[in-house]
């Protein structure tokens, strides 16, 4: 089996300043250890992570954290070997407080930057 460059790069995780306040809200030191943890994860193959989100926030990906309550959206920056962390929250279905929620309402107001490229 022949492995393409791309698997073995080591990727750039970098939080955006959005994602770094909602992150720094969270206030159980564990959970954000977890968080930076599995973000930690996107450094190998993170368009093999993760899944694919749908509708405005079409161009990001979502991974699951922490017992699977939370959620790190990001986005993949091929050019520049980046991946772009926008948001972090937790998952509550329906609740105005949904990760998902926040996110369609952060890039709406352009707060979400999208990827570039």
């Amino acid at each position: 089996m022949e492995t393409s460059s791309a698997d073995r790069l080591t990727w750039q995780v970098r939080f955006t300043a959005t994602a770094k306040r909602m992150h720094e809200q969270i206030t159980d030191r564990r959970v954000r250890d977890q968080i930076l943890k599995t973000a930690r994860r996107l450094e190998h193959e993170p368009d093999k992570q993760g899944k694919p989100l749908l509708g405005e926030l079409a161009t990001y990906r979502s991974l699951r954290a922490v017992g699977q309550r939370y959620r790190i959206i990001y986005a993949i920056e091929e050019r520049i070997v980046t991946v772009h962390v926008v948001a972090v929250g937790i998952r509550k279905d329906g609740d105005r407080s949904d990760i998902y929620t926040l996110a369609r309402r952060l890039f709406r107001l352009r707060l979400l930057e999208p990827p570039k490229g």
